[in-house]
């Protein structure tokens, strides 16, 4: 199962982590979210150990959404050393997101 991160861990979890991180920004209530979610977890199994992969609930943790600017979700946003080095607005294929995280790995 992916991390579930909130505004309070984001910081710990995500900017100072040291392997890249896979964050999906989604809400209960968004279709596509609940497409993407069992892809994001089972990308979270199959890259333990190597990645780090979570999820933001952008109804209950707003501050990160506002501050990458996340207006359309689901949002995945892939980090390494703290910054954003690739993104996937709206849902994709397991491949689209594998691939971004490994070309930050």
């Amino acid at each position: 199962m992916a991390l579930e991160i909130t505004d309070a861990t984001f910081q710990e979890v995500v900017l100072n982590s040291d392997k890249p991180v896979l964050v999906d920004f989604w809400a209960a209530w968004c279709g596509p979210c609940r497409m993407v979610a069992p892809i994001v977890d089972e990308i979270s199994t199959e890259y333990e150990g190597k990645a780090v992969v979570g999820k933001v609930d952008v109804d209950n943790n707003q501050e990160f959404a506002a501050k990458y600017g996340v207006r359309n979700i689901p949002t995945v946003l892939i980090f390494k050393n703290g910054e954003v080095v690739d993104k996937q607005v709206g849902a994709a294929p397991k491949k689209a997101y594998t691939d971004k995280i490994d070309a930050a790995l």
